[in-house]
């Protein structure tokens, strides 16, 4: 049955919901003051993924255009998390420029889920997770085909207002379904892999991205490229893999969770994968033979498209026929994805339908932040 798509112009039920998150419930900080994240509930519907009508710039991986259809409400956050958010719930802030209502920056995919899971850890009724690709761009587009969510200028922080820095977020005008900073300020990290390719076979319901055994022989390689995309980029896929000969063998698979796993549990077992990770990266940077610039894993400032150019690592690595892993991380994995522009780049990195990926779920760029998605947990 065709689910009705959402017109232009018309804004579903802004239900914002509230949650105070009570920091002392999840730290021993006695100083920790009660922070509250706010929701827009997003209704169920479809909508055309991809490069927008008229768009002249659009990339090879932001086609076909293509109907999605998003099955299920979801509440998604008003903001992007925020330092003050961030500090309640992990007690470090890893921000290069610091405020309490500056969105959160520098952090990695892994830590990002790390937060996820000790939100989910309270217990409070709802599921908390990043978002996916499709319902990140379902939710900034609110029901329109443009290529931006409003006026630049009006909607954005970004490489020709921001005087080079993070803003607190919600000072700009929102979209048409109340979500503040979904273009500007800073890219969030949502929960898709990356594939060049994946418009071309998603599925048109509720798609989460192409499973890692998917990534063949072809697939992506370089690393970032022309807007930070896994196509070209320094030592990509026209450059040099002899550096790479020699790459150790992919992590064995973290073991599985049971169904009942508990929140702790959990949070246990991402921390003893991050812990595994570190070391593998610590191999990694001794092994291999990395291009000029910061060390890999070390915390960058800015990202392609930005003042300082793309990082300087190099490619994922093919170590057999159809299995890709990631030089940072060693993960047998595609590469993680971001939607949104950041503060450093310029307007054609905002359009609505702009992807990036990154060499790894380890890497923390000064442009890259979150935004959360809840669900409510059935009795």
């Amino acid at each position: 049955m065709r689910m009705k798509t959402i017109a232009a112009g018309v804004l579903p039920l802004l239900t914002v919901a509230t949650y105070a998150l009570c920091a002392s419930s999840l730290q021993s900080r006695p100083d920790a003051k009660p922070i509250r994240m706010e929701f827009v509930q997003i209704p169920a519907g479809e909508f055309m993924m991809g490069c927008s009508t008229g768009d002249s710039q659009c990339e090879s991986d932001e086609n076909p255009k293509h109907r999605v259809q998003i099955t299920k409400n979801f509440e998604i956050g008003k903001y992007e998390v925020t330092q003050a958010q961030w500090m309640a719930v992990m007690g470090t802030n890893p921000s290069s420029n610091k405020g309490d209502t500056l969105p959160v920056e520098t952090i990695s995919k892994l830590e990002a889920q790390d937060f996820v899971a000790k939100l989910n850890a309270t217990n409070d009724g709802y599921r908390y997770r990043l978002p996916t690709e499709a319902e990140w761009e379902y939710a900034a587009r609110a029901g329109t085909e443009s290529t931006y969510s409003g006026t630049l200028d009006q909607v954005a922080w970004y490489a020709g207002n921001s005087g080079d820095e993070t803003h607190p977020v919600g000072q700009k005008k929102p979209n048409a379904w109340g979500l503040y900073d979904v273009q500007g300020n800073v890219r969030e990290w949502v929960s898709d892999l990356y594939s060049g390719t994946y418009y071309s076979t998603s599925p048109a319901a509720d798609p989460t991205g192409p499973e890692p055994s998917t990534f063949a022989r072809g697939g992506p390689r370089g690393g970032p490229g022309r807007g930070g995309r896994g196509r070209g980029g320094p030592g990509g896929q026209a450059g040099p893999a002899g550096a790479f000969a020699n790459a150790p063998p992919p992590l064995p698979p973290p073991a599985a969770l049971p169904p009942d796993a508990t929140p702790q549990q959990q949070i246990d077992a991402l921390r003893q994968q991050v812990e595994q990770l570190r070391r593998e990266v610590q191999q990694l940077r001794n092994d291999l033979q990395f291009g000029q610039g910061p060390p890999p894993g070390s915390p960058l400032r800015g990202g392609p498209g930005g003042p300082l150019g793309p990082p300087q690592q190099g490619p994922a690595v093919e170590v057999s026929p159809g299995v890709l892993i990631d030089p940072l991380d060693s993960l047998p994995t595609g590469l993680p994805v971001v939607r949104g522009g950041g503060w450093d780049q310029s307007g054609r990195f905002q359009r609505v339908s702009s992807r990036y990926t990154y060499y790894g779920p380890t890497l923390r760029v000064s442009d890259i932040g979150v935004r959360i998605v809840r669900v409510p947990v059935k009795p």
